[in-house]
């Protein structure tokens, strides 16, 4: 596409024109984000980490391949409303509970969910 047939659409389709930048923006940022997230997660050391208080719910249920609802009861947190961005050290001391003890009882239901 030469620079004259931009300037053109510019000048004539410029809503169009930035709509279909936005997209193309868009889409190149999901395709990244997909990209990293298949890299990250076809790792195997990746899978079935042991809990550490700097991890959230959602990344242990994505570590161990399990749905986040039962992670969330294993914690004592209500299934329906997820703890996003909340790591274990945040859950524990929001329940009065050392790290420690959520950790070893997580490590315990894990461990229950291997075949």
């Amino acid at each position: 596409m030469s620079w004259s047939a931009l300037v053109h659409l510019w000048t004539h389709r410029r809503l169009p024109l930035i709509a279909f930048l936005l997209a193309v923006l868009a889409t190149g940022f999901f395709a990244v984000r997909l990209a990293v997230a298949t890299i990250y997660w076809s790792d195997p050391a990746h899978l079935q980490q042991q809990p550490d208080r700097w991890m959230t719910p959602g990344y242990i249920a994505r570590s161990w391949e399990i749905d986040p609802k039962d992670v969330a009861t294993a914690l004592g947190l209500d299934a329906k409303v997820q703890p996003h961005g909340q790591t274990l050290n945040d859950i524990a001391a929001a329940q009065g509970v050392p790290v420690e003890t959520l950790i070893t009882d997580l490590r315990l239901f894990l461990d229950a969910t291997l075949p």
